[in-house]
């Protein structure tokens, strides 16, 4: 991992842990400048900084995965086009620890998924209520309606919301491969951030 991720992990892994800079600067046995300039992303540590780091962190720093990680980049966001959760949340589980990208941008494809997720399940239950509403309507009316343009064209935007959720996740699934191939900035439209 090069800088300025590996600062930016390290800064996130020693928040997570609840060290300050200066208690991991005493376990790594190094000054808390040195840990302020890594973090920072102004040097890159010796090997034995390095290890001392992931010993202290819990995570392999010294692992290079840079060649494979636009492969699992690109997986985990074209994942997000089929709309099932289980995909992303895997390969974000197996890939988090050796590699930052993968770990912010895994974050990012989960939040989509579950907002997604949620957003079909309203559009299913959607679905389902429809009908049952027209079962409690009298035969009299029920008849006059059915045979409207009205109820024929409401009958055909039901299943919609769906067809338009599963457009959206294409979009946006390719779209961000696209971007993090570029190595540009992923965004994801719409997605409600349940993963931090």
């Amino acid at each position: 991992m090069n800088q300025p991720d590996l600062g930016l992990k390290v800064n996130e892994l020693r928040q997570q842990k609840g060290f300050t800079q200066e208690q991991l600067a005493e376990k790594c046995e190094v000054s808390p400048r040195t840990i302020q300039r890594i973090e920072g992303g102004e040097v890159d540590p010796r090997s034995y900084t390095l290890q001392c780091l992931s010993n202290s962190l819990e995570f392999d720093f010294l692992k290079e995965n840079s060649e494979n990680e636009n492969l699992w980049l690109t997986a985990l966001h074209l994942s997000s086009i089929f709309c099932i959760l289980i995909i992303p949340l895997l390969l974000w589980s197996w890939k988090k620890n050796q590699s930052y990208k993968i770990d912010k941008q895994g974050r990012q494809v989960l939040n989509f998924q579950i907002t997604m997720t949620l957003m079909l399940f309203v559009a299913l239950l959607f679905l389902m209520i429809a009908p049952v509403a027209l079962t409690f309507m009298d035969k009299a009316s029920l008849s006059a309606i059915e045979n409207s343009p009205t109820f024929i064209i409401l009958s055909l935007c039901l299943p919609m919301p769906l067809i338009l959720i599963g457009i959206f996740c294409t979009w946006q699934g390719v779209l961000n491969a696209t971007r993090a191939l570029s190595d540009k900035p992923v965004r994801y439209a719409l997605s409600i951030p349940f993963v931090k």
